[in-house]
């Protein structure tokens, strides 16, 4: 809830806001837009005609083709959306034009508000090198670096050297985690800037490159910001960002579990004395660097509303987006330094359209079935949010980024509100793409999270071989197997039902099974009734009383286990029982003792051989073949690049070999799984 008063408008402010941009953030802008009583505008692509900030807008304007360079990216095509919409003020969300300062000066020329900070701040500060200069005569600590552009691969070893290992290179126009390399050593700063340099080029049309040390065991903290027209700046508390992957945040929280109330006032003070240095109003974020001994180097200024903005106004309570309207129709803010409280904790969890199971390789289709937890003020206390740009049925496509929605939660302690995402993460059903719901709901229960022992290289170390899912332990093997064998029970009770009203034969059906889960198995007796089932172990003697609602074609399900309330995501695929919560997937198969005998006996099926084939390992369009039919290759060396979801991935030689067959060229569209490759 905005701390200012709805739905009252300033005689200043705007009555129609165009909202440059697409999916969740566009739908987040228009949902303030419309409380406020502004009429909105949607622009699309032709991939996004059906999306839903289409629908929810008043008004929508076609833009132009699917590639977001001729159509989100292109300011002629947003300008002339803006006339044919009548349109008085431009919301750019984030990314696509949030800061571009040619855009900005563009809508001023044209007399149309820009709702974000003046074009100068934004060229100021959308420069890395510029910025950082800029940031150390404001007195903000930086970080040691090579500030001038580096031309060449060569220089970027010579520099990085000089430096000291390890450094970071980086896309002097980048963000979003695109352009960016870390370089242990000398071949890695090499291949890093070649990298770094495509990357940014197809990314932002730049291709400039400057390397800065890289702090070991760093955390990523970042200082919101939000200033007027009239010079009144202030920083909203700070977002944790640290559990991060390819440089690209994926949870985030506020406060952070790190800082003292010292530190987070110097970073605040120094974030307000780099806004003020720059002429800055709207909302901003100013991004640090912080050490073990909470040391903290300038990293860059987001001069646009972040990804992970509603876990501030979560936090806060300050709708970011209604202030960045007020801003930007010249009122000023209603609040001081001394009104900024921070109440409870915020987390995110950004649901990412990508295959954790296959290193987070973008995933594209169809969602099947998308049905998010319930949102608002939970039976506990909590509150659950979900900003999101998708819906059941709707595409998921390759030309834009992977994220689907940004789950949050809120809480009064920081534990509660890690509760709080477990159970909502148990309760996000996403169907029809590969998605990273079992990696975060994995995170969520690491001690190691949940203690706040978080760096930048978090997901690395503690999952240092990449994520193949959660195995059960003993107890929980237990629960799954007893949720197994009451759905069994429920199961062939109707079908008990069914026999006895076609034929004069009643079914019979046992109290004795054995639940196979992997390689485990659970030999159990089921007793009691339809309200609570209680589920002995045979071997053990343990005992879980087992209450649900579920019944056959229900996907999801609470189940009170004991004292233990568990939301589950139940699948049926034949005789199979499949099994969803906590990170864990597991696929049941319930027999009578009799059939669980004779299944030992069965062979086992082998997947075939793909050994010597390189596939496609997420849809996508080739971008090159760095080898030919013949060529000897070595572990390591590139065989192709494949670009998707705006990210360039790179396929390495897994053993030595030669080339047989190259089944691709460079333009060329496949699906997963294709075929780039066939070694000899």
């Amino acid at each position: 809830m905005s701390r200012s008063a709805l739905p009252c408008r300033s005689r200043l402010m705007f009555t129609k806001i165009l909202v440059a941009n697409r999916g969740e953030i566009a739908l987040r802008i228009m949902r303030t837009a419309k409380a406020m009583g502004i009429g909105t505008v949607a622009v699309y692509s032709d991939a996004d005609r059906d999306a839903a900030h289409v629908r929810a807008a008043d008004e929508a304007v076609a833009i132009g083709p699917a590639p977001a360079a001729s159509s989100y990216l292109s300011v002629e095509a947003i300008l002339a959306a803006v006339r044919q919409a009548g349109a008085d003020a431009v919301h750019p969300g984030y990314g696509f034009l949030s800061e571009n300062a040619a855009f900005a000066e563009t809508l001023a020329r044209e007399g149309i508000a820009f709702i974000g900070p003046p074009a100068s701040a934004i060229a100021s500060m959308g420069d890395k090198i510029t910025s950082k200069a800029l940031a150390a005569k404001a007195g903000v600590s930086t970080v040691p670096g090579h500030m001038g552009l580096v031309e060449d691969a060569e220089e970027a070893v010579r520099i990085a050297a000089e430096i000291g290992f390890p450094v970071m290179i980086k896309a002097s126009a980048g963000g979003g985690g695109k352009g960016m390399r870390i370089a242990w050593n000398e071949g890695e700063a090499r291949d890093g800037f070649r990298a770094s340099r495509a990357e940014a080029r197809t990314a932002f049309g730049d291709e400039r490159i400057f390397i800065e040390k890289f702090v070991t065991d760093p955390r990523h903290i970042e200082i919101q910001v939000l200033g007027d027209q009239h010079g009144n700046i202030v920083y909203l508390g700070e977002r944790e960002c640290s559990i991060q992957r390819r440089n690209q945040k994926v949870i985030e929280e506020a406060p952070s579990p790190f800082l003292d109330p010292e530190t987070r006032r110097a970073m605040g003070e120094q974030a307000v004395a780099l806004a003020r240095a720059v002429g800055y109003f709207s909302a901003g974020t100013v991004e640090f660097i912080v050490d073990g001994a909470r040391n903290f180097y300038f990293l860059e200024m987001n001069t646009r509303l972040q990804v992970e903005h509603p876990v501030t106004e979560l936090v806060t309570g300050i709708d970011l987006v209604e202030q960045m309207i007020r801003v930007a129709s010249g009122e000023k803010l209603t609040l001081s330094q001394e009104d900024v409280k921070l109440n409870g904790w915020a987390i995110e969890s950004r649901l990412y359209a990508e295959d954790p199971f296959r290193n987070f390789l973008p995933s594209t289709g169809r969602l099947t079935r998308y049905r998010p937890p319930r949102e608002g003020r939970q039976a506990s206390g909590t509150v659950v949010r979900n900003d999101t740009g998708v819906y059941e049925g709707g595409e998921i496509s390759i030309y834009y980024d992977p994220m689907i929605a940004k789950l949050c939660t809120w809480a009064e302690t920081r534990e509660a509100a890690i509760d709080a995402m477990v159970a909502a993460l148990n309760d996000f059903e996403v169907e029809g793409i590969g998605h990273n719901l079992p990696f975060l709901s994995a995170v969520m229960r690491q001690e190691r999270f949940r203690s706040g022992r978080l760096t930048t290289a978090y997901i690395a170390e503690e999952f240092p071989d990449g994520f193949s899912g959660v195995a059960p332990d003993a107890a929980a093997s237990q629960k799954l197997a007893a949720i197994a064998a009451v759905i069994n029970a429920r199961l062939q009770g109707r079908a008990k039902q069914i026999s006895g009203t076609i034929s004069n034969h009643a079914r019979v059906v046992g109290k004795d099974w054995v639940v196979q889960l992997g390689d485990i198995s659970h030999a159990v007796t089921l007793s009691g009734g339809a309200q609570a089932e209680v589920v002995m172990f045979r071997e053990s003697e343990a005992r879980v009383t087992v209450m649900g609602a579920w019944h056959p074609g229900q996907t999801h399900a609470h189940f009170l286990l004991n004292e233990e309330m568990l939301g589950v995501k139940v699948d049926l695929a034949g005789f199979v029982i499949r099994l969803r919560v906590n990170g864990m997937d597991v696929r049941a198969r319930v027999r009578s003792p009799r059939v669980a005998e004779l299944a030992k006996l069965m062979p086992i099926k082998l997947p075939p051989d793909t050994s010597t084939m390189l596939l496609c390992p997420m849809p996508g369009v080739i971008t090159g073949v760095t080898v030919k039919v013949g060529d000897r290759v070595e572990a390591g060396q590139t065989l192709a690049t494949v670009e998707a979801m705006k990210m360039e991935n790179v396929l390495k030689a897994e053993r030595k070999g030669v080339v047989k067959r190259v089944a691709v060229s460079a333009g060329q569209s496949l699906a997963v799984d294709e075929l780039i490759l066939e070694f000899e």
